[in-house]
């Protein structure tokens, strides 16, 4: 289709899905910072005043796994004593055992931590060579994080949602057509205030040229958003994969990120994929690439390799391009520097489009 409206949603750091995400990147890197060989696979569960750590790492540095959950909640903006859920009173139970012998004996030879398909994907429709809906989304969601640590607003809370709805024509955006957003607040606001904010604010300032008359911004759309974060909803590491990575524009393999090292390829695959379709995009030879690369557990050669420029330009040339670079996955590794504690300014708002990660640069 060359003329179509395409949706993408990001949520807030305060989202329970994206608590977890953070606990697990805090975790994982809390063991890089002492042992950058670290193995690393965290989940984490949140309910409630329950968060529940569970998974297999090996590591020469000890970590206090309940002081890491504690401040990364209190980071994120759960305080407040009154509900169930704050970094003070939320009970941390741990789940977590040694990697298995039988995958590390993979790795430990420099092959893939798992088998599984990753991709990478570029689009020339941003500055960020990232789609434009997820874009605005995340960039909403953010907007309101800064707005509620800057006092800006005393009665926002953590938990956001957020959805931009964009024209295509020729497969090219042409207009921002819906704006939603859903946002936590204190008992005491109005909903017409909130709107007015939203609306009067926030997404001019987000949108700024993309924003005017014919965008529809829908604003809390059930009538209120009292009750949010883990003490409303359970949160899991995981499930948001689309929101961390193009917005359902380009297609994902299935693999989580967070709480993963690098030597797991659903993480480090991932990235190298989205470095090698930026290279794609920005050495002209296509306006859009999606690489996707497949792997077998300790194995250190990819099965396959794949691009496809959609169309967009010469496929022969990009093929011949991509399959220059390394994929073996310690050369990827090296390559992003990926053993850094990195990992927690990558959990919220996309782990691609961020000029100061290295896949990016």
């Amino acid at each position: 289709m060359s003329t179509y409206t395409f949706s993408s949603e990001s949520v807030s750091e305060g989202h329970p899905d994206k608590v977890c995400d953070f606990i697990a990147d805090s975790i994982l890197d809390a063991h890089l910072a002492g042992d950058p060989n670290s193995r690393v696979a965290c989940e984490v569960l949140c309910k409630s005043g329950q968060v529940v750590l569970a998974g297999e790492i090996t590591s020469r540095t000890n970590v206090d796994y309940e002081k890491v959950a504690r401040d990364a909640i209190r980071e994120i903006g759960y305080v407040d004593r009154n509900e169930a859920f704050n970094a003070d009173g939320v009970k941390v139970i741990q789940f977590i055992t040694k990697q298995s012998g039988d995958i590390a004996m993979g790795v430990d030879t420099g092959g893939a931590g798992d088998q599984g398909i990753m991709f990478g994907y570029a689009s020339d429709e941003t500055p960020e060579l990232m789609p434009l809906p997820i874009q605005l989304a995340h960039r909403l969601s953010q907007r309101l994080a800064t707005g509620r640590k800057n006092g800006e607003r005393t009665w926002l809370r953590p938990d956001v949602k957020t959805q931009v709805s964009v024209r295509y024509e020729d497969n090219a955006p042409v207009r921002v057509e819906t704006v939603l957003v859903s946002t936590q607040h204190a008992a005491d606001v109005s909903q017409s205030e909130i709107r007015d904010y939203v609306a009067s604010c926030i997404a001019p300032e987000v949108l700024g040229s993309w924003f005017g008359p014919h965008v529809e911004v829908l604003v809390n759309p059930t009538g209120q958003f009292i009750e949010g974060g883990p003490s409303a909803d359970c949160g899991v590491t995981g499930r948001k994969i689309i929101v961390d990575s193009y917005g359902g524009m380009g297609r994902h393999g299935g693999g989580a990120f967070s709480g993963k090292d690098p030597s797991k390829v659903d993480r480090s695959g991932a990235y190298f994929g989205r470095f090698v379709a930026r290279q794609v995009v920005k050495h002209g030879y296509a306006k859009r690439a999606e690489v996707q690369v497949a792997y077998a557990i300790g194995r250190a050669e990819p099965v396959s390799v794949r691009v496809d420029t959609f169309g967009t330009g010469d496929w022969r040339a990009a093929e011949e391009f991509v399959r220059t670079f390394d994929y073996r996955p310690a050369a990827m590794i090296e390559r992003l520097s990926l053993r850094k504690p990195i990992y927690r300014s990558t959990t919220n708002y996309g782990h691609f489009g961020k000029p100061s990660l290295s896949w990016e640069e």
